[in-house]
């Protein structure tokens, strides 16, 4: 409709404002300026091949899973096996591997399941890239395990994949102990916030008269609480001076409802809680050994030392004051 009001047609009868019937106009070419635009056919894009350069031709491919392993070394069927995550599995693999001449080796960083393979395979003398799975995300039709390692084969192959940054052995162990130390100290922070909820179900507002329930005074009192000690009164005398609040308000916070039940679970929490810190106690020694021998067997570390700073370099001004 559009196309006939630019061209100036009467759509209210049968003929046209120049007089030419519409059937005619429909079933004869177009010929108003510009009218090529309508008439010419457009012609199907020609399908454009872009070359990449072999980088890797002995490359392989794994796609990573948590009960097996897919590998590839090719794009055919024949060129794709599926492995198990046994240390027997780890051999076979790298047996396979080996009889169709591959050298280097592409595989996801998929949780944890890539750590003992990829130990593995750098024990069998493979160079070995781990790659994030964003890179390898743009896998077209359905997703499969086969295709999975396949276009991860290809891409490798094509120089496509970039490794991610690995640290070595020595800092991978003082990672590990690391990140444990951080997971219990967010469980005891966890266990921390239970007890503050069952203190104040009890009423025991240990919470408002101090800033932190397991610093020195909300432990000891908390330890007390837990071992039998009911009044309030004898509760606040193990107050610490540091503490902005009197003895006489903590004795007030500190007045039990007798729910029983809120007492059990407190006490389970407070155990717990023990436990946590005696674990980060355990791990604290844990990590001082490794870097006392880390640094004994090391000459070049040997040499770096701390200087300890004397009281009077620590309290000195930065900078002269002009007077």
């Amino acid at each position: 409709m559009r196309l006939f009001l630019l061209l100036g047609f009467d759509l209210s009868g049968d003929l046209p404002i120049g007089g030419i019937p519409i059937g005619i106009i429909s079933k004869s070419r177009v010929t108003f300026p510009g009218a090529h635009f309508f008439n010419q056919k457009l012609s199907p894009m020609s399908k454009k091949h872009v070359s990449l350069e072999v980088v890797n031709p002995n490359a392989a491919g794994i796609d990573v899973g948590s009960r097996s392993h897919w590998v590839a070394v090719g794009q055919d069927s024949q060129d794709v096996k599926e492995f198990g995550v046994y240390t027997d599995d780890y051999k076979e693999l790298a047996r396979w591997l080996h009889n169709h001449n591959v050298t280097t080796i592409a595989m996801e960083s998929t949780g944890t399941y890539w750590q003992n393979l990829f130990a593995s395979l750098i024990g069998e003398s493979f160079e070995v890239i781990l790659v994030n799975g964003r890179q390898t995300k743009n896998i077209k039709g359905k997703k499969t395990d086969i295709l999975d390692c396949q276009w991860i084969q290809k891409l490798h192959t094509l120089g496509l994949l970039s490794a991610s940054f690995l640290p070595d052995s020595t800092t991978d162990v003082i990672r590990t102990y690391s990140r444990h130390r951080q997971n219990i100290i967010k469980q005891a922070v966890t266990t921390t916030l239970k007890m503050q909820k069952y203190l104040r179900l009890m009423n025991l507002r240990l919470d408002v008269v101090v800033n932190d329930i397991v610093g020195l005074t909300g432990q000891k009192i908390i330890s007390a609480f837990v071992e039998g000690e009911r009044s309030g009164k004898e509760l606040a005398k193990h107050r610490h001076y540091n503490i902005r609040k009197s003895e006489e308000e903590i004795a007030k916070a500190l007045q039990y409802n007798g729910r029983e039940d809120y007492f059990f679970a407190l006490k389970q929490e407070w155990k717990t809680y023990l436990h946590l810190q005696k674990q980060i106690d355990e791990t604290d020694k844990e990590i001082k050994r490794l870097l006392k021998n880390i640094i004994k067997n090391d000459e070049n570390k040997k040499k770096h030392k701390a200087k300890k700073k004397s009281t009077n370099e620590k309290t000195k001004m930065p900078y002269e004051i002009p007077i």
